[in-house]
């Protein structure tokens, strides 16, 4: 029997009408939510994720602030508007899109955002706060990831959960929240370091894939029954569409799918919660702040 398909733009919209309940209580207060999206250059795929994000804050009622600048803008302007943005009360939320001009020191972009204004979670300090357990933002993807699961009532607790990809900002977050209390899972994670990857994968009862490469994952590598998340997006050529491309996840999903118990496509998968989730992050901030007055 073929896999339940997860449907992670229905999910997210669940996520979006909470957020946007609470966003209208904030209102109640006199308090606007507010996101500022800052967008350097003219990346196209870039621009389709501001344009998600600034459609995303329409949809839950909160004030966009996303600000725009060209390529050519130097690290000094730059740091200069985010000190700006990190004064501005009424500015909940700092999102600087990536990946940024080669020019710009993303590192230092990143520090130089207040903890408590970013909600993309990627700070040193909520990095920290979120290994060692303590409330922070979690980044949006992760932590999406997450709420799929508990949605599609599927338990991590006692779980092994196989997680492909080591990046900062899903594998190596995702492995720390499954491996927490909460979570309670047993956390493999695998890289392009590991030898022999399929005797990892075939293990997972919960099998996640974010490396960034079409059809890395085979029916073969997986065992039946498995829950499969796909975190990967990527273009291939594709005639057929007006575009000439289409999106596929990591694992080739045909195949997959009718070995799975459970599965996450590409589009409307794991991508829409990475938006709902940044709402959720936003709105967390600017009820902080109003805790804090």
């Amino acid at each position: 029997m073929a896999a339940i398909i997860i449907d992670g733009f229905e999910i997210a919209s669940q996520v979006r009408a909470d957020v946007a309940k609470k966003v209208l209580a904030l209102k109640a207060k006199q308090i606007e939510a507010c996101l500022a999206v800052v967008l350097v250059g003219e990346d196209p795929a870039s621009i389709s994720y501001v344009t998600g994000k600034e459609k995303a804050l329409q949809e839950v009622g909160m004030k966009d602030r996303s600000i725009r600048l060209p390529a050519t803008t130097s690290q000094e302007e730059l740091l200069a508007l985010i000190d700006e943005l990190n004064k501005d009360e009424s500015v909940h939320g700092i999102l600087v899109q990536l990946p940024l001009p080669k020019h710009l020191e993303e590192a230092a972009v990143i520090q130089a955002i207040d903890p408590k204004k970013d909600v993309d979670g990627f700070h040193p300090v909520n990095v920290g706060n979120m290994l060692i357990g303590n409330k922070s933002f979690l980044p949006c993807t992760p932590h999406g990831v997450l709420v799929l699961l508990e949605k599609m009532g599927i338990s991590t607790k006692g779980a092994h959960v196989v997680i492909v990809g080591r990046s900062n900002i899903v594998g190596k977050p995702l492995a720390v929240l499954l491996s927490r209390r909460e979570s309670n899972a047993t956390v493999t994670l695998c890289h392009t370091g590991t030898k022999d990857l399929a005797s990892f994968t075939r293990q997972a009862d919960i099998l996640i894939a974010a490396v960034g490469r079409a059809n890395t994952i085979t029916a073969d590598m997986i065992k039946k029954d498995a829950v499969i998340i796909d975190v990967g997006v990527n273009r291939i050529p594709d005639e057929s569409k007006k575009s000439g491309f289409r999106l596929v996840g990591d694992v080739a999903f045909d195949e997959v799918k009718e070995k799975a118990a459970f599965i996450t496509p590409v589009p409307r998968g794991v991508g829409p919660m990475t938006i709902a989730m940044l709402m959720w992050n936003t709105l967390e901030a600017a009820e902080n702040a109003d805790a804090r007055k």
